[in-house]
């Protein structure tokens, strides 16, 4: 397709694709989702065989995986949040259904489903694609070079034949350069599901055109999907059992923590049904000093409530982004679990991951040698970015007449496909 530009934002939680042609905005694609059309696809995917025909292996992704995992979980293998594990060197491999899965397995069928689902937007696709990709990655040990390898094999599956790589702030800074009317050092913050990521860049025009220096960037692997964990912790698994005790051989002994680290990721409750831990659970409902709240732990797993449980967190985190309170209720089966949440509370929930935000865009202001002052101008985008109190990070910083918000879920997929317009692309993005 001549002339066409792709942008492609591979999220944790989210990817977001746009097209840009010759001249004009870019457009994002979009997808006829079941509950109603949507541009910002789930990064998820989900693997159902019947027993009884093995071999009949259905694929989805996005809101239809989604949507399959939920009619018939018992069957079904449902993976989210899976580009956390893309630099990780000791994710090799997993089995699904009988059959072995690397990274770029999973990522390859990702996209080929969402292309699908895409339908005349993405049927005819040029041979250069512009990814964004995270300044760095998540994981206690990330290895950049072996992500973008994944990555690499991944999107040749889909027939790319030219695979650029730009930073996702990046992105998001030349989406948003294009309405500078004067030069500018601009810092753009990008609040995804799994990493937080900085980019300090010089914007400049000559000729009609953007001229960019690159001065300084940062990154951190928590963000969204880290303050779901925290309201959970707090809220939900103490009416589940955390922290209470049970009686074994006359002595009193603390529940397990690790029966609620599952917590983390919704899709992984699933798993633990027929886990020896699960065994372990339901003995211990005869001996927990408060035998309802584990009663409750059992219903969640079995029932598999998880899905409902984060829409619940999804639905408090967003309130608090407007109101200083809100309330949470969580409402499955028996169990009903709900109260008033201050935001203030809720902050201190989240106070490590905000400490570890801080300090990456103190990083990033070392890294260009600048103090906040060298700053002109900061955009902030990302779901995360619309937290209050990682929004304060910044007012703390910076004169509020400097930072902008908006396009919070586009403008990196948007940018990246704007990008391709340039005729000097290696300003802005590199391959692997």
């Amino acid at each position: 397709m001549t002339g066409l530009s792709i942008g492609i934002d591979f999220g944790t939680t989210n990817t977001v694709v746009a097209l840009a042609g010759a001249d004009g905005p870019a457009h994002l694609v979009k997808f006829p989702a079941p509950e109603a059309e949507v541009f910002a696809f789930r990064s998820a995917l989900s693997f159902h065989a019947p027993p009884e025909h093995p071999s009949e292996r259905t694929v989805e992704a996005g809101p239809w995986a989604i949507e399959a995992y939920v009619e018939d979980p018992l069957e079904t293998r449902f993976i989210q949040s899976f580009k956390s594990f893309a630099a990780s060197e000791s994710f090799t491999e997993t089995q699904i259904i009988g059959r072995r899965y690397q990274f770029e397995d999973l990522l390859s069928a990702f996209l080929l489903k969402l292309r699908d689902h895409a339908g005349g937007d993405m049927a005819d696709l040029p041979k250069r694609v512009i990814v964004g990709r995270p300044v760095v990655f998540a994981g206690g040990a990330p290895k950049e070079e072996l992500a973008l390898q994944r990555y690499e094999a991944a999107f040749q599956r889909l027939g790319f034949t030219e695979i650029l790589y730009a930073y996702e702030p990046v992105g998001a800074a030349f989406f948003f350069a294009r309405e500078l009317t004067e030069d500018a050092t601009v810092l753009v913050g990008d609040f995804g599901g799994g990493t937080s990521d900085f980019s300090i860049i010089r914007f400049s025009r000559a000729n009609g055109e953007i001229v960019s220096t690159p001065m300084g960037r940062s990154g951190v692997g928590v963000a969204g999907d880290a303050f779901d964990y925290r309201i959970i912790d707090n809220m939900v698994s103490p009416e589940l059992g955390k922290g209470s005790s049970y009686t074994s051989f006359g002595k009193t002994l603390p529940i397990p923590n690790r029966y609620y680290s599952t917590f983390a990721r919704w899709d992984q409750l699933a798993l633990m049904r027929a886990s020896r831990e699960m065994r372990e659970i339901r003995k211990l409902v005869r001996e927990a000093v408060e035998p309802e709240k584990i009663a409750r732990l059992v219903e969640t797993l079995d029932e598999n409530y998880g899905y409902l449980l984060y829409r619940s967190v999804s639905r408090l985190k967003e309130a608090l982004s407007a109101q200083t309170s809100a309330r949470f209720a969580f409402e499955a089966g028996t169990i009903a679990i709900g109260r008033e949440v201050e935001r203030a509370e809720f902050e201190g929930w989240i106070a490590p991951e905000l400490a570890l935000i801080e300090g990456a865009v103190d990083e990033a202001l070392a890294d260009a040698g600048i103090t906040a002052d060298g700053v002109d101008r900061v955009f902030l985008t990302g779901g995360s970015s619309l937290v209050p109190a990682v929004r304060d990070i910044f007012h703390r910083r910076f004169e509020p007449s400097k930072i902008e918000t908006g396009s919070e879920l586009e403008s990196i997929a948007s940018g990246l496909a704007l990008m391709g317009r340039e005729r000097d692309l290696t300003k802005w993005a590199r391959r692997a």
